[in-house]
């Protein structure tokens, strides 16, 4: 997956999770799709900065790789 498939992955959760939280009644299904999404994203974000990360040290972006998302989990944005 290269940044701009990340990025439109990115954009595509955030615009579930608005719908979702403008739609109304939030149920056990919907606040676990949110958080489902919650940690979908910090996991790509966290992909994008690795890949950075990579890029400014000469090495090769693709082979960052997701990390846990109890690992990302907790990261400060």
């Amino acid at each position: 997956m290269d940044d701009t498939e990340i990025r439109s992955r990115i954009e595509a959760l955030v615009e579930e999770e608005h719908r979702l939280r403008d739609g109304g009644e939030h149920t056990d299904e919907t606040r676990a799709r949110l958080r489902q999404i919650e940690e979908d994203r910090d996991q790509l974000w966290d992909l994008l900065r690795q890949r950075d990360a990579k890029r400014q040290y000469g090495q090769d972006p693709d082979e960052a790789r997701p990390r846990p998302e109890q690992q990302v989990e907790d990261y400060l944005q």
